[in-house]
């Protein structure tokens, strides 16, 4: 296989095609908007529906197979794995496949700006409940029957389609202006359409819209679905603007056969002029200690590239986990039970909640990949201190719902979905950047474990249990009124207490190894990170 060179249209190509399979990878948290209809149709009561829910979160992020897959197939056979039907209807499993193919592929593509490609990605998951409540409501006419059809034939259509694109590329070696202007341009593009999608659900419940003018806002948010795409078709149309970068080390540019990056192998005699050489850059770095081709007896340390079984014994990795496990498991379970705390509190219209709760959730991804970004690199200072600050607001926010005061409904759904996204921006990054690229497949998906196992806990065991002894006490298979989620918000913003606590102590931990990895503000991969 020939190796597709950074600076060049194949990684941008990649990257448009993989926003289209990241919405498709957010199939499961359309479960809000079939959950009612599920319920009453099935005559489940709150604690089963839950239960529920809990298998479609365990669905889409037990993901270890396809994190142990990116290291031994190409991106499309991955994906192609989460498009068959198996995969498609057992717990929403497709999504934890497509999201790790995408993910490992873009951010090996573009291993020095980490934090700026999981937050696009991830804040584009965040957009799919729009995606899907717009096409919902336009497309589908609320029918809850017609959506898990159009799940079940769309999504693998999209993925066959999309597959291809997205490929293995050789990085681009050393920071570059045209590639930092390429992903300000996406994350525009994608705050246009997050913009776009939350006022166009909330006019379409607001104002009697005709056929002709929903169908054109539904072929608009198509269009701003496809704006990434234009910076490869740039690169086409004006292949002089195209960035002039260099490629990893010019040995490897002389071999006849080359492999995508992590595949490749490196000839001991040029990996010690790597080393002879004051001007090594980050990527042939990346590439040559990714590959193994530097061996090392010593452990790895923090920074450097980590077999699975050498993370499981670092304290640093179990606090990443239980902090990340504390922010989106409390999330995720007023996520799953968003449509009926809205009807508990009067919000009889809950597919403007999910909408609102999507676009925040989507601003806290992007901003959260972006914000750490521009800190990390300026300051030093760790991605992990904005988990602390989003956890603290997450407890007044857990509160807030407490309370049901009048009118604060909409605005707690709005912060929590920025809280809640932000902790998805930061772990990715932050997982990358102390245990390494090479095997960062498993470690997502293993932190991204902490989703399903709050949901078990929080959604499925807590607050369903005390949504149905509440219903009991108004004798009515419905719960109205505070009561039916305040004992569950009071636990979450203790739990998010303990979260805070912990993201602390993680933060002063690993301050070191930031100092280390961007003194200078430029990312500096450890010279010694194969073992």
């Amino acid at each position: 296989m020939v190796t597709l060179k950074g600076g060049t249209r194949p990684p941008w190509v990649g990257l448009g095609a993989a926003v289209w399979i990241q919405i498709a990878s957010g199939n499961a948290y359309n479960f809000p908007l079939y959950s009612h209809s599920l319920k009453s149709v099935l005559g489940f009561s709150q604690q089963q529906l839950t239960m529920l829910g809990v298998a479609n979160d365990i669905g889409e992020n037990v993901g270890i197979l396809p994190g142990i897959a990116c290291n031994k197939l190409p991106p499309w056979v991955v994906l192609l794995i989460g498009a068959l039907w198996l995969a498609l209807c057992v717990a929403t499993n497709s999504s934890a496949w497509f999201a790790t193919a995408i993910l490992v592929t873009n951010m090996r593509n573009f291993p020095l700006s980490r934090g700026t490609v999981a937050g696009i990605l991830k804040g584009y998951g965040g957009l799919s409940a729009a995606v899907y409540t717009e096409i919902f409501g336009i497309l589908l006419h609320n029918s809850s029957s017609k959506l898990l059809l159009f799940l079940s034939l769309g999504i693998p259509i999209l993925c066959i389609l999309m597959m291809f694109a997205v490929r293995p590329c050789t990085p681009a070696s050393g920071e570059d202006t045209a590639e930092h202007s390429h992903f300000l341009f996406i994350q525009a593009a994608s705050v246009v359409l997050g913009l776009y999608l939350l006022s166009t659900t909330v006019l379409y419940h607001f104002v009697s819209l005709s056929a002709f003018v929903s169908y054109t806002f539904l072929v608009l948010m198509v269009l701003l679905l496809m704006a990434p795409l234009a910076i490869p078709l740039k690169m086409t149309l004006y292949p002089s603007n195209r960035s002039k970068l260099g490629t990893l080390g010019q040995s490897v540019e002389s071999m006849d056969k080359t492999e995508p990056l992590l595949t490749q192998s490196i000839s001991a005699t040029n990996l010690s002029s790597f080393y002879e050489s004051d001007s090594v850059s980050d990527v042939d770095m990346l590439l040559a200690e990714g590959e193994g081709a530097v061996k090392k007896k010593r452990r790895p340390k923090r920074g450097e590239d980590f077999k699975f079984r050498e993370a499981l014994i670092k304290a640093d990795f179990w606090l990443l986990f239980l902090v990340y496990f504390a922010g989106v498991g409390s999330g995720v379970t007023v996520l799953n039970n968003l449509a009926q705390i809205g009807i508990a509190q009067g919000a009889h219209d809950t597919t403007i909640l999910l909408s609102l709760f999507s676009f925040c959730n989507f601003v806290g991804r992007l901003g959260g990949g972006a914000v750490s970004e521009h800190f990390v690199r300026s300051r030093t200072i760790p991605r992990t201190i904005w988990m602390t600050f989003s956890q603290i607001i997450m407890i007044l926010t857990y509160l807030l719902f407490a309370s049901a005061l009048d009118g604060t409904l909409y605005i707690a759904t709005g912060v929590l979905g920025i809280c809640y996204g932000v902790q998805f921006s930061i772990m990715v990054p932050t997982a990358s950047e102390l245990f390494g690229l090479k095997n960062f497949g498993i470690f997502f998906n293993f932190m991204s474990l902490g989703n399903p196992l709050g949901a078990l806990l929080f959604s499925g065991l807590l607050a369903g249990f005390v949504y149905d002894n509440e219903a009991a006490k108004q004798h009515s298979t419905s719960c109205l009124g505070p009561n039916c989620f305040r004992l569950t918000f009071l636990v979450l913003s203790g739990v998010c207490a303990i979260g805070t606590v912990l993201s602390v102590v993680l933060t002063k931990r690993i301050k070191p190894v930031y100092e280390m990895l961007y003194s200078g503000g430029s990312f500096k991969l450890p010279q010694s990170s194969s073992h």
